[in-house]
């Protein structure tokens, strides 16, 4: 009968250590049924799962891998499985898996204590520990401005109150200063395609109609509205309309000034150049105005932009929008429209937003996430990023910093030997397609 055996191994990490301890099992001709490895601070531990065919002493083999390790400086320890436990172990393959992402400015031990004791309360089991950010330094650690901290748990077993954990979540993100991401380990998971944004308070770090009404000197009417709309307490059209009005007069010249001097949010620039590299689709969708979000379609390259058109007479705003008003509905509406125009399944969607006015749409995406968000919208959407910059959304679709930094190597290489090929006076420039 066939003998099934756990290999660990621990030691201090070199190249060849795998290869020299594979020779061996090859040469005995042993079956490898099961494998992983991991390195921290040049410390390694590798685990194999192996089956021993009958015609092999499994003494001789350990007396092998035993003699070799020791020269090696490795500690070996072997563990028996018995065929059913085996068995029993293939089937849980199959059972449901999720990805829980901590990210924050940093991590301590309190919060993961935490957050791993939440999962053993659930019955799921932590199969990998991922970190998704680069190291850190400890030179100059208190002159980092913007510090992020990121690491993935692939966990197994299925949940019977996932609105249990989710809303513990939530509790200990408030506690920790940190953000948790629960998501079905899926393929669509790993397949997104399509990320939509929201823009005032999202992609920039203000909102344009108040910058607007300061230029018009109405200032704190419109900012008492705007604040009152995003926290859900009043109907987004009804406010809308009683904001846009207040503009009425505005000088149209006043739309370009406000556009050069709008705050990005810190992160987009990093995301979004990282999202066009990758071949994503984006678009934003917002309740605000279009002359503000084709600005930031050719400063970030963004696909579609859909947003309320600003009725201008005689160089003058007239306090109206022309066409429909954007509101939560029709947000929703146009991510789905994008999405099949593009033919890219919901579930290969990510949504971004801030206000009560976006839910739907982040409901609607296979990710929504409510970024700095009121505590009714974060309180009511699957996900949300309140302790780091846009560009933390690369943390949820599972992008390492190190991947990341290495496209934004790659793409700037090419993108100096075209512009050494381009004119000195070039005469057009494209930009991509707003419409559908």
């Amino acid at each position: 009968m066939a003998e099934i055996l756990l290999i660990k191994i621990t030691g201090q990490d070199r190249p060849g250590l795998s290869s020299t301890l594979m020779r061996i099992l090859a040469d005995h001709g042993i079956r490898i049924l099961d494998i992983a490895q991991t390195v921290i601070h040049e410390s390694v531990s590798l685990a194999k799962v192996v089956e021993l065919p009958e015609s092999v002493e499994s003494a001789a083999v350990l007396k092998d891998l035993l003699f070799r390790a020791h020269q090696l400086g490795l500690e070996l320890k072997f563990t028996p499985i018995q065929e059913d436990a085996y068995e029993h172990w293939v089937e849980l393959q199959g059972k449901q898996r999720s990805i829980i992402t901590v990210l924050g400015a940093e991590l301590n031990a309190s919060a993961l204590a935490d957050i791993t004791g939440t999962l053993a309360e659930h019955q799921l089991n932590i199969d990998v520990i991922t970190r998704l950010s680069g190291r850190r330094s400890l030179m100059g650690e208190a002159t980092i401005a913007r510090p992020r901290a990121c690491v993935e748990f692939s966990v197994r077993g299925t949940t019977q109150d996932e609105d249990g954990i989710r809303s513990a979540f939530l509790d200990l993100s408030r506690k920790h200063a940190v953000d948790i991401a629960y998501q079905h380990d899926d393929i669509y998971r790993r397949t997104r395609r399509l990320v939509a944004f929201d823009m005032d308070s999202t992609l920039i770090q203000t909102e344009v109609i108040d910058e607007l009404a300061r230029e018009a000197g109405a200032g704190e009417a419109v900012a008492a509205i705007t604040e009152a709309a995003m926290r859900g307490e009043l109907d987004f059209k009804e406010s809308f309309t009683q904001r846009v009005g207040l503009l009425r007069g505005l000088d149209a010249a006043a739309l370009q000034q406000v556009a050069e001097r709008l705050p990005l949010t810190h992160g987009a620039q990093r995301l979004m150049s990282a999202l066009n590299g990758l071949g994503y689709k984006t678009a934003i969708i917002s309740g605000g105005f279009q002359y503000f979000g084709k600005h930031l379609q050719q400063l970030l390259g963004i696909d579609y932009v859909f947003a309320n058109e600003l009725e201008i007479e005689n160089g003058k705003v007239t306090g109206r929008v022309t066409g429909d008003v954007i509101d939560a509905k029709r947000k929703a509406e146009l991510l789905r429209t994008i999405a099949q125009n593009e033919k890219i399944r919901l579930e290969q969607v990510i949504a971004v937003g801030d206000g009560a006015n976006d839910l739907p749409m982040l409901s609607l995406a296979g990710l929504g996430i409510a970024f700095n968000a009121k505590p009714l919208v974060k309180q009511s959407a699957d996900h949300s990023i309140s302790n780091l910059g846009l560009d933390g959304v690369l943390y949820l679709i599972g992008y390492r910093d190190r991947e990341i930094d290495e496209l934004s190597r790659k793409i700037k290489e090419p993108l100096a030997m075209d512009n050494a090929q381009l004119p000195s006076n070039p005469t057009s420039v494209t930009t991509k397609a707003s419409h559908i």
